[in-house]
């Protein structure tokens, strides 16, 4: 019997964690059915000497506005992410009711950074103002991959409450029957999450909390209910105190214990999923060990907890595309529109260079906007680090821009300074910022392998000149399992299995996640030796011209969606084989 595609002698990681074998891989009507020795194909892929593994499943990305101007999802498509979940941290543009489009822009340009001008453009506005009226407009799209999409509560909130909701009023009986409805017919049409964020850290473009931050217990019960109502899915969460005290804005309103019981009951009460940003910061380095214990407690009582956790350290990156510490000073305003090399150059003047290092700021209109991060940036410059461009996420003390200050005996500011305008101005530092509170990766360690946490975090699609982070599933091999010099690796079929069957089971999507016949043909094939992530590179091609950085990744020889390659040695096949990925509804024939 001959197939439509084998792919030849390539070693099989199958998502489920067990050992790693050689063998064939045969592939027909887009479903794997063959795995085995000497199978034969129409078409023969030779994949001998490289990693044949499920297609990565992104559970934390924020293409809510770009799937509905690109078909290509950059940068998941380059990193080998075949099914995507967006509508993450509780922002999104579904329900949006008509002429509401400028709410919801500012506050996803102010918590996820992804610029206003780009959204106002290119987001077809007045085409949904339901929920299920955004899912039928992803629907009629195709795609480099399937996308899923979830309920934000801040959307939701401002669909029914209006004002009230925008300025976190409490919502009434009313409002909350209201809400709890829509988000069952929300989840009826499809949906396969509900999500909210409860950090004051998360703000609108003027500054205000988005809505839903102070909800009480009663209106997040009532919602998490109305997805058990429609069907079932997962509440996603990024809670008060998650990623610090926020003592910069006033202090959380809510303590961590606090909200971690609260996400307990209502799984408890709903029988509902829940998962949860766990990160390591300053405030308390040791919380997540608490937060990962308590998950785990909670569980053995009746609770469905899954602690969300990164595969790096969330990086500030400053580079003159983008923000750096001198991003306000007055003189460098004068000459902040010039072309980045031009700019460089100009910097590079000495009474340029004098007078930027000796100016005062110019205060950022904008109290919500990334561009305030600026101050950040600047006192931290002794933790940042230079990235090369091949690079290291876990560098050591004598790498950082202080150790580079004492060696050249210049203060911390000429040396980040001296650094950002060399050459043709395309040098990235980053701050490790959660993640990298002692120093290393190894608390980041811990919580990957722990076996209750779930892999995502990156921000695919959002922070588009701030953290550059969509890269992590590519990162999760090339550090976690081959490059790490400064602790323990990971075993390669473990880091496989957290990105793509383990994901796969927390949504329901039963059809993907591991190589096995019958499973939906999503592989990548992967050159393992020669996977690399390369430092961010700025890109103007968002709509009206927005900036965005994105990492060169190479080592991907192919990517299969559905059978469908769509990529091939790193480049774009132009095959858009994606499709939304609606809940209830996993299988391959269920969706086409």
């Amino acid at each position: 019997m001959k197939h439509e595609l084998v792919l030849k002698s390539g070693t099989i990681v199958d998502g489920t964690g067990a050992p790693s074998f050689v063998c064939d891989l045969a592939i027909d009507d887009g479903v794997i059915t063959a795995i085995g020795p000497n199978l034969a194909g129409e078409r023969e892929f030779d994949a001998s000497g490289a990693i044949v593994a499920p297609g990565w499943i992104d559970v934390h990305t924020h293409f809510d506005g770009q799937a509905t101007w690109d078909d290509e999802l950059d940068p998941s498509f380059s990193n080998g992410v075949t099914t995507l979940v967006m509508g993450n941290c509780g922002v999104g543009f579904a329900p949006c009711p008509l002429g509401g489009q400028d709410v919801l822009v500012d506050l996803m340009e102010g918590v996820e950074d992804i610029p206003g001008t780009a959204l106002h453009e290119g987001v077809p506005w007045g085409e949904w103002s339901t929920f299920p009226e955004y899912l039928d407009f992803l629907a009629a799209r195709s795609y480099t991959m399937d996308i899923a999409a979830q309920v934000p509560h801040a959307a939701l909130r401002f669909a029914v409450m209006g004002e009230r909701g925008l300025a976190n009023d409490d919502a009434t009986d009313a409002d909350i029957a209201q809400m709890r409805q829509l988000v069952a017919e929300a989840t009826q049409a499809g949906a396969v999450g509900f999500t909210t964020s409860r950090t004051i850290f998360h703000r609108s473009i003027s500054g205000v909390p988005v809505p839903g931050t102070y909800a009480t217990r009663e209106e997040l019960s009532e919602l998490v209910q109305g997805m058990a109502d429609g069907g079932g899915g997962v509440f996603e969460a990024i809670t008060s105190e998650s990623i610090g005290n926020m003592r910069i804005y006033g202090g959380e309103r809510f303590s961590e214990d606090e909200e971690l019981a609260l996400l307990s009951d209502i799984s408890k009460a709903t029988g509902q999923p829940v998962t949860f940003t766990t990160l390591q910061h300053g405030d308390a380095p040791d919380a997540w060990r608490a937060a990962l214990a308590f998950a785990r407690e909670m569980n053995e009582t009746g609770a469905h907890l899954y602690p969300q956790v990164a595969s790096r350290p969330a990086g500030f990156l400053s580079g003159l595309a983008g923000y750096h510490p001198f991003s306000r000073r007055r003189t460098y305003l004068e000459i902040a529109d010039l072309p980045v090399h031009e700019r460089a150059a100009a910097m590079r003047d000495p009474e340029i260079r004098a007078a930027i290092l000796s100016d005062s700021d110019v205060e950022v209109e904008q109290a919500g906007s990334m561009e305030n991060l600026y101050k950040l940036l600047r006192s931290a410059i002794g933790r940042s680090f230079p990235l090369d461009d091949i690079v290291d996420y876990e560098p050591s003390p004598e790498q950082s821009f202080a150790a580079l200050a004492a060696e050249r005996g210049v203060t911390l500011e000429e040396a980040m300074y001296d650094f950002l305008a060399a050459g043709d101005g395309t040098n990235i530092a980053a701050l490790p910022g959660v993640g990298y509170v002692k120093g290393d990766m190894e608390d980041l360690r811990e919580m990957l392998v722990d076996p209750g946490t779930i892999v995502g975090l990156g921000d695919a699609g959002a922070h588009v000149k701030l953290i550059c982070d969509g890269s992590v599933p590519t990162t999760q091999l090339t550090h976690w399992v081959r490059d790490r010099t400064r602790g323990e690796r990971i075993p390669l079929e473990f880091m496989v299995h957290k990105q793509t069957l383990r994901n796969a089971q927390l949504y329901g999507f039963a059809d993907r996640g591991e190589l096995a016949v019958g499973k939906r043909a999503d592989v990548n094939v992967i050159d393992f030796e020669n996977l690399n992530v390369h430092r961010p590179v700025a890109h103007a091609d968002l709509p009206a011209g927005g900036l965005r950085y994105l990492q060169p990744v190479e080592g991907y020889v192919a990517t299969f969606v559905g059978g469908v390659q769509t990529r091939a040695d790193d480049t774009d096949t132009g095959e858009r084989p994606g499709r939304l990925l609606r809940s209830h509804a996993t299988s391959s024939a269920a969706q086409r």
